[in-house]
């Protein structure tokens, strides 16, 4: 009987492989390969931004902003920061250089007040003891 089923003799087809990290797939194709996320928008067919988490290794500033201009970007920003900081100090010391200023007018004008108040002191002193000294005389008592 020659009714036996004979199948082809073909060689076996090779099954390729997405290429990926260490040539390994998920097996899930209807899942992306993942990697790190950044958060983008796109525009949707209507023209409406819609928010998505497109997966990328890099951040979105350095897909669409050359070198030269985050480099630029940057000097700005570090001189800003500078310039801040100069201001901030100059400011302190400024700051302190009043405080120092009114602290030295305060103890000066309490110094005035202690001497007058010791002038006065005394010379009420000396007037007593003028006065009795006057009362003790021959010529006031007489």
């Amino acid at each position: 009987m020659s009714d036996q089923y004979d199948p082809p003799t073909t060689e076996p087809q090779a099954f390729h492989l997405a290429p990926s990290a260490n040539g390994r797939t998920s097996g899930k194709w209807w899942k992306e390969p993942k990697s790190a996320t950044v958060y983008a928008q796109h525009a949707h067919r209507d023209f409406a931004l819609i928010a998505t988490y497109r997966r990328s290794q890099l951040s979105v500033g350095r897909k669409t902003r050359s070198f030269d201009e985050r480099m630029a970007r940057t000097q700005r920003d570090a001189a800003v920061k500078k310039l801040a900081s100069e201001i901030k100090a100059d400011d302190a010391a400024d700051k302190l250089r009043r405080r120092t200023v009114t602290k030295e007018r305060k103890a000066a004008a309490e110094e005035r007040q202690r001497l007058e108040l010791a002038k006065a002191q005394m010379g009420a002193r000396k007037a007593a003891r003028l006065k009795k000294k006057m009362g003790r005389s021959k010529k006031v008592n007489g």
